[in-house]
């Protein structure tokens, strides 16, 4: 028996370029999320169905709650802090101050608070992105080899393992993590060939299985720790970038969605693409850890 409950179903209807990076905040019980391209901070509350927005001063992929209040967001120019109350940004570090033309693209938060992140080549071409950990002292240690379109990181329920993923090579990797945060063990999860679309970000459920995003697969899989097929959910939308598990058990999986690949004629096929999705599960996710920066 499959984990989907429910059919995907539109939830905001934003029609944006590119979402992204979606995470449930407990503290406020609503759903954050950015637009790309857009250069927007979304927050929406189910209860309500009611949306907020913020701008960005640059392009944006994502925005993770801080343990002292607050949200580090991942800008094309670097980590800032970004304070909801004022719309302001505060820059904390540029990982890669000598590749301009990279930006940060997605990013997750470990059990021990540790921020992991990843850039990528804003041309889709170069290989140059990487998963960084932030360490002490804002230092980002690069923890992967180089790819064009780094996505993820996400994190095994007991903190063991990294999932991440080299989108246009169409590979999900694991990694065990050690106590000290370093990666050992590394291997492929799965491979998924182009024509059925491309792996997008991740993230885990309580059962430590991977779902996964497809960009251009019209549909979201699920993997076992093993990299065993489980399921797949159809869209009704191309491009689906992220996932994140939210509401008051963790059961609603939300997605968000992406309409930039998409020629003008052909838009009219895909009324709910840029708009944020959520369907039902039967297992919940893993709730969201607030990151500390030193």
């Amino acid at each position: 028996m499959g984990c989907q409950l429910s059919a995907p179903i539109t939830v905001w209807p934003l029609g944006a370029q590119l979402l992204e990076g979606p995470v449930w905040v407990a503290r406020d019980q609503r759903l954050w999320f950015v637009d790309i391209k857009g250069r927007r901070i979304y927050a929406y509350d189910p209860m309500t169905a009611a949306g907020e927005s913020w701008n960005a001063p640059d392009q944006i992929g994502f925005c993770l709650p801080l343990a002292r209040g607050g949200f580090v967001a991942g800008l094309q120019s670097g980590l800032a802090r970004f304070d909801p109350l004022f719309g302001s940004f505060e820059p904390i570090v540029d990982p890669e101050p000598d590749l301009p033309g990279n930006r940060l693209n997605d990013a997750a938060i470990a059990p021990d608070g540790r921020l992991w992140f990843g850039t990528m080549d804003d041309a889709e071409v170069a290989a140059t992105g990487r998963i960084y950990r932030l360490g002490d002292g804002a230092r980002c240690q690069a923890m992967t080899p180089a790819a064009s379109i780094t996505n993820g990181p996400a994190f095994s329920p007991d903190g063991r393992t990294l999932y991440h993923v080299d989108t246009l090579g169409g590979v999900i990797h694991a990694a065990s993590i050690a106590p000290d945060g370093s990666l050992f063990d590394q291997r492929v999860l799965a491979v998924i060939p182009a024509n059925e679309g491309y792996p997008d970000g991740p993230v885990c459920d309580a059962e430590g299985c991977v779902w996964i995003g497809l960009y251009n697969g019209w549909s979201v899989r699920r993997y076992s720790p093993a990299g065993e097929f489980l399921e797949a959910v159809r869209f009704p939308v191309s491009a689906i970038t992220k996932l994140a598990f939210g509401g008051p058990r963790l059961t609603t999986l939300y997605a968000t969605t992406a309409r930039k690949h998409i020629a003008l004629d052909k838009l009219p096929a895909e009324p709910a693409a840029g708009n944020l999705l959520a369907f039902d599960v039967a297992v919940p996710g893993v709730p969201t850890v607030e990151a500390v920066i030193g």
